[in-house]
């Protein structure tokens, strides 16, 4: 009873504080929110080619050139706007992930030295949503392949009855197969992000060398394979121009959101050029796998009289039982690392800043992934919620100025020289004016609105708005550079002097009698009266 009752009690949830923590009290910090030690700094360059070949190689990686050649852009115009809008964001992962390299903080606390520390709550909100909405959406891609699994293995499942009412959206068999992978994906919330790496070393190992098989397969049975790759698009001039920008910008738009939060994965590097492979990396897995979806889908367009862009229906009309078990194999431990990486880690770090007494990283995983993939009814979404996904899609109109304000401010603005503690420190330097940076706030109110009209009407296509509409279709693109410019030339302009120091300062950089005098002057700011605390 003693112990069900600590279970109750919210105080027997409250995390044991670290002595190592740069936070004045328990209350602002724990131990998965301070500086990685360096004992667990274990990422090398290899595990983030394996990262990013398990994210690139999944459902949504094969499809992304779908939505191209939808707009009427050839495949040999869809491939190079994939490897530039990927070479691109990768440019913007190294920056960013360099920072949690050399600091081996989180991107939660991290965007407090640039959005100053109470307006990073906004982008840390919006992260943490976004990633809870694409884990259960993801999670139903998981589900589809699990189905395929079985109806592998025991192909009487394509006959379950129907229990559930037409309203739905999903049959029994789909319910059965959802709670499977949800229980699949429940246990590697138990994982630790230091040892989570060796999930994508294996997808890395069974994942490409099934999707290559898959390309074999669609040159064998149809060796004069027509059906897409001798497509030409019949788009030309300004049309063409502006379809190839909206092509690019959903190659760029596919990891925004990694592009913000990679810190979450670069505070685990042995060193910080452990993770400048992404420059490589991420263009090359992006665009060869756009190259095997469009071609294993051109070939399944002769076999079967139709575009079958969803690889899991295409593997639906296989009658090789084990052929189509390992690739849905295949797709459903892609899709299982997508979510571990990019989805419940992320949600995860978020939580440990919006609630550091009780949560940390595991806990938020566990809180996210028990939650969201039936939260959101992600079944609902898919079938029925077009304009509910095109919305949360467009969300990454704030995706590119988040990115271009962290990228700004410590590059450009502040040169590589920031304040460690002073980010745990709610009224530490980066406090700003009210714990609000004005120059961050300028900046999203002029880069996000102009971009309003189209998300606008990407929910509801009734809705006219003109030429507007351009501007939505290089989104990420407008939001990232425009940001960038607006936001160094507010900074520099007029520049938040108590920010700056004339060399790094970090937790390995101060003998034990500094940490303890830092400490202490941070738990006497935090007796001070509020009234009196902005004048300190």
């Amino acid at each position: 009873m003693a112990r069900l009752s600590s279970w109750v009690h919210p105080s027997g949830w409250v995390l044991e504080p670290e002595p190592s923590t740069f936070a004045p009290s328990g209350r602002w910090s724990n131990k998965d929110m301070d500086p990685v030690p360096p004992e667990k700094r274990t990422w090398s360059t290899i595990n983030y080619v394996a990262y990013w070949v398990s994210d690139a190689w999944n459902a949504p990686g094969w499809q992304l050139a779908s939505s191209m050649l939808a707009i009427g852009l050839s495949w040999r115009q869809a491939l190079p706007a994939i490897a530039v809008g990927t070479s691109i964001i990768s440019v913007v992962m190294v920056l960013n992930g360099t920072v949690g390299a050399r600091l081996h903080v989180s991107f939660p606390v991290l965007n407090r030295s640039s959005f100053g520390f109470w307006f990073s709550y906004f982008s840390v909100i919006s992260r943490m949503v976004l990633s809870m909405f694409w884990l259960s959406v993801q999670a139903y891609t998981g589900s589809q392949c699990v189905y395929q699994m079985l109806k592998a293995i025991w192909p009487s499942i394509a006959r379950m009855p129907n229990h559930l009412p037409p309203g739905t959206n999903i049959t029994t068999s789909g319910l059965m197969c959802f709670f499977l992978y949800w229980m699949i994906l429940m246990p590697f919330m138990f994982v630790s992000p230091q040892r989570i790496r060796w999930l994508f070393m294996l997808k890395a190992v069974i994942v490409p060398p099934a999707w290559i098989a898959m390309l074999i397969w669609a040159f064998v049975k149809v060796p004069s394979n027509t059906a897409l790759l001798d497509q030409h698009s019949a788009l030309s001039g300004s049309a063409l121009s502006y379809a190839w920008l909206l092509a690019m910008n959903s190659a760029l738009g596919i990891y925004a959101t990694v592009a913000v939060n990679i810190p979450d994965f670069t505070r685990y590097a042995k060193h910080e050029r452990a993770q400048y492979i992404q420059l490589a990396i991420i263009p090359v897995a992006f665009t060869f796998g756009g190259f095997i979806g469009i071609a294993v889908t051109s070939a399944g367009a002769t076999l079967y009289g139709k575009v079958l862009w969803n690889p899991l229906t295409l593997i639906d009309h296989w009658d090789n039982r084990p052929a189509a078990f390992f690739a849905a194999f295949s797709f459903a431990l892609a899709t299982l690392g997508t979510n571990v990486s990019a989805n419940t880690i992320s949600a995860a770090n978020d939580m440990t800043v919006l609630f550091p007494r009780y949560i940390n990283i595991k806990r938020g995983q566990i809180i996210t992934a028990a939650i969201a993939p039936w939260a959101f009814v992600p079944w609902d979404i898919v079938s029925t919620a077009q304009g509910f996904l095109s919305f949360m899609n467009g969300y990454t109109v704030f995706l590119g100025p988040f990115a271009a304000i962290m990228v700004a401010d410590y590059w450009i603005v502040h040169r590589c020289k920031v304040d460690v503690p002073s980010m745990y420190r709610p009224y530490g330097r980066y406090r700003y004016t009210g714990g609000f940076n004005w120059r961050a706030v300028v900046t999203i109110l002029v880069t996000v609105p102009p971009n309003l009209p189209g998300l606008i009407a990407s929910v509801n296509p009734a809705i006219q708005i003109g030429g507007a509409f351009k501007i939505f279709d290089f989104a990420w693109l407008f939001g990232f550079f425009v940001s960038l410019v607006v936001y160094s030339c507010l900074s520099l302009m007029f520049p938040a002097k108590e920010t700056f120091v004339g060399e790094i300062i970090a937790k390995d950089q101060q003998s034990p009698e500094e940490e303890i005098d830092a400490r202490s002057l941070s738990e006497s700011k935090e007796s001070i009266p509020r009234d009196t605390k902005n004048a300190v």
